[in-house]
């Protein structure tokens, strides 16, 4: 007897593909369905989907089960890349990964799948989910080096109830082996990385395609001018490559950071100290955050949390300001915490949720 119908957000990569044969042995009705979220084309007039969709039918065919395909590009551009522009123009640094996954993997997939007969959905996310009482909980993936729980913050109880995580609980690894095993032509295919509408061209070329970048001066901490930037939003805190500085009189040959960007004045603040006070915060707000219980826990609360995805979690108390907003105080100082970005909130192995950071101090 065949098990209720899941759909598989099936990307093209080994992850989605080894979710989606992992289904179909444990007898559930299986479907993929393959999401179009950029149809700008390449110099070679190629969208960048399009090598991904053929093997995404490949793997199809060799589990035997239908795709599907459905263009969610207008649904991106207005609910993902518009807010994307916009932050790189204020001079902040967003992660569209996660609005990505909030409004179109998790909202319009969901939406579309369910208008297909699915009762629920999968995704090649290493991530778990765990019942807690009358909650469901979002778990970090066994495999610490692949964990994605980051990037799921943003998730509602009702998103989570109907969306498995088959390999959430495999190594990257045991993973790959399982697509080498089962001949799938996605086995030994790179990993995607950085911000999938991007593909390999340069990140400035892509970016100064959308926004007319403005030059301005590069000074230091003390306010002289040293060079010129080629534009406020192409550059990050903490940032040391690419700020074409170099020949200083007086000053030596230790590298520069940039330490502030001063948005009103179009000018980049920087310093040869990788560790300049400039740099390091202990605390920062957050205008809402998204608690993935849908309860807001009592404040203060303590727990852990991580401002970029590859760090170590973070000692904090969670508070309120006396305008409304959430205050995270560190025990410890942080490097670079960039305005744009998301913090994300845990307890242990559990994600508790997460909010942009809105400022610094």
């Amino acid at each position: 007897m065949t098990k209720n119908k899941i759909i598989v957000g099936l990307s093209g990569g080994v992850d989605s593909s080894v979710a989606a044969m992992l289904l179909k042995e444990k007898g559930y009705e299986v479907e993929a369905l393959f999401m179009k979220n950029w149809n700008n084309q390449t110099e070679d007039g190629k969208c960048l989907w399009e090598d991904d969709v053929e093997d995404a039918i490949q793997v199809c065919d060799k589990l035997n089960i239908e795709i599907n395909t459905i263009d969610l590009s207008e649904d991106y551009w207005e609910k993902v890349f518009k807010n994307f522009l916009t932050e790189y123009k204020n001079g902040r640094t967003p992660n569209p990964d996660i609005l990505c996954n909030k409004e179109i993997k998790f909202k319009a997939f969901l939406e579309y799948a369910e208008s297909l007969g699915a009762e629920k959905i999968a995704t090649g996310h290493y991530a778990c989910k765990n019942m807690n009482g009358d909650s469901i909980q979002l778990l970090k993936s066994i495999d610490n080096n692949k964990d994605q729980s980051y990037f799921l913050c943003c998730l509602n109880q009702n998103q989570l109830n109907k969306t498995l995580f088959p390999i959430g609980d495999l190594h990257k690894q045991d993973v790959r082996k399982l697509a080498k095993k089962a001949k799938l032509i996605t086995h030994d295919k790179k990993d995607s990385t950085g911000v999938c509408f991007i593909g390999e061209q340069p990140f400035r070329d892509f970016l100064s395609s959308f926004i007319k970048p403005e030059r301005g001066l590069i000074k230091t901490v003390d306010g002289e001018s040293i060079g010129e930037h080629e534009g406020i939003f192409f550059y990050t805190l903490g940032q040391r490559q690419g700020l074409g500085i170099g020949g200083i009189k007086n000053a030596t040959d230790a590298p520069w950071y940039v330490v502030r960007k001063n948005i009103d004045d179009n000018e980049l603040i920087v310093a040869q100290d990788h560790d300049h006070p400039l740099l390091h915060s202990k605390n920062l707000t957050v205008l809402d955050i998204n608690w993935i219980s849908e309860k807001i826990p009592i404040l203060p609360f303590k727990c852990k949390s991580k401002c970029r995805y590859r760090q170590s979690d973070q000692n904090c108390v969670i508070e309120r300001n006396k305008n409304g907003h959430f205050v995270v105080k560190f025990e410890l100082s942080q490097r670079a915490i960039t305005p744009g970005q998301y913090i994300v909130f845990y307890k242990k192995n559990v994600c508790l949720g997460g909010g942009i950071i809105d400022s610094v101090y």
